[in-house]
């Protein structure tokens, strides 16, 4: 269940921060609308990891489709020095 509190309770932020865990943020909300998301900051690297390597991944694949950069077996023979 997610950990929901008003921004208001950052006043005592000390309590807030104690809720906080991997895979467990804090959702603080203002005038009872989701504003923040507060989060280990393990966590968040995690998550921006994740989205290089996806953008990477989309990137392969776009290129792929589109037949953009590929070598033949010999060009790859030389880069390598077969």
């Amino acid at each position: 269940m997610p950990n929901i509190k008003p921004v208001s309770d950052l006043r005592n932020y000390n309590e807030v921060l104690k809720d906080i865990a991997e895979g467990s943020p804090v959702f603080l909300t203002k005038n009872g609308r989701g504003k923040f998301a507060i989060m280990d900051i393990e966590e968040y690297e995690k998550t921006q990891a994740t989205i290089k390597l996806l953008a990477k991944l989309i990137e392969a694949e776009n290129r792929v489709k589109s037949n953009d950069d590929w070598m033949n077996e010999e060009q790859v023979k030389d880069i390598l020095g077969v």
